[in-house]
């Protein structure tokens, strides 16, 4: 069955592990491997309101520890105020790390920032990348055609909307532009609302592997749930395989109960040997890991009547 699978000491990260009282909730971090350790850049749902980011650390990609403060985020350009940031997806360019987010303003909505950073302490504003309500930004790791390339989705409406995902290109991650529609949301599929990036895009053989999530509108409520698809290389706004069912489904308690319930949701996937692991948001409060062999994923994309294990084995260690 073509499924990630938890790590059976999940979840790995709470609340409780934030110092002090800061936080109600922790989700939807970023991940990277940096000089040989395992950096988390995490959504932290702060007691005093809103969302801000807070750095974990860990020498072995389980056991983590958060940084005594948190992460102090740049001012933006051109007036615009945050407050709040978000859902961060890391990118390495050469020895550049860009952050590229969601920043919340009150009163104009959601817009994609994007930070930058070579030693994870010191980050510079790069810019905003649209004037419209948009989220879900991932950059590809490296340019297309000689143009940065990041996945977005721009929205209007509430959170009932249909949403779609779009690939957009830039000489120099400020000026966005030749936008190309791409991975829309499928009726009678668990995506059949919206879609939005997940991971950064990894290079295969086969082409780019996008790991993103779905959302479903139920009697129950939204229930979201990761998929995959492979994009051409050259031109990534084409579908070369797309996975028909879930990778990865709410199943586990703390998946299934929390602040937005029945939500399994990532911003990373890094390759480790032949496996993809995640370190994903569970209910919008916890964060778990899971793994999945890439061969499995790559296969799940061109298998048309595979079945989704609700089981979902355990990892029973890493």
């Amino acid at each position: 069955m073509h499924s990630f699978k938890r790590y059976q000491q999940n979840p790995i990260l709470t609340a409780a592990d934030v110092p002090g009282d800061a936080a109600y909730f922790i989700l939807n971090p970023g991940a990277v491997k940096f000089k040989g350790e395992y950096l988390l850049i995490v959504d932290v749902f702060h007691t005093e309101g809103g969302i801000i980011f807070w750095i974990a650390r860990s020498q072995d990609g389980v056991h983590f520890s958060f940084d005594p403060e948190p992460l102090k985020m740049p001012p933006c350009s051109d007036g615009w105020i945050e407050h709040g940031v978000y859902d961060p997806r890391i990118t390495r360019i050469g020895d550049t790390y860009y952050i590229v987010y969601n920043s919340h303003n009150n009163d104009l909505g959601c817009r994609i920032g994007i930070a930058a950073t070579e030693d994870f302490k010191q980050f510079r504003h790069v810019s905003l990348m649209t004037q419209v309500n948009n989220r879900n930004g991932a950059l590809f790791p490296e340019k297309i055609n000689g143009l940065y390339c990041c996945l977005n989705r721009p929205f209007a409406g509430d959170e009932k909307s249909n949403c779609g995902m779009q690939l957009s290109f830039s000489p120099d991650l400020v000026f966005w532009g030749k936008s190309r529609f791409s991975i829309s949301s499928r009726s009678c599929h668990w995506d059949d609302l919206k879609v939005g990036a997940g991971a950064p895009p990894i290079l295969t053989e086969e082409g780019w592997l996008v790991i993103y999530h779905g959302v479903a509108d139920t009697c129950c409520g939204s229930i979201y749930s990761l998929h995959a698809a492979i994009l051409d290389r050259e031109e990534p706004w084409r579908i070369l395989a797309r996975t028909k069912h879930p990778i990865f489904f709410p199943q586990a308690p703390y998946e299934k109960l929390g602040r937005t319930s029945n939500t399994v949701f990532t911003c990373n996937a890094l390759q480790e040997g032949e496996n993809i692991r995640i370190y994903y948001g569970a209910a919008d409060a916890v964060i778990g890991m899971a793994e999945m062999p890439l061969g499995e994923i790559l296969a799940a994309c061109h298998d048309s009547y595979h079945y989704f294990d609700f089981a979902g084995d355990s990892l029973k260690g890493v």
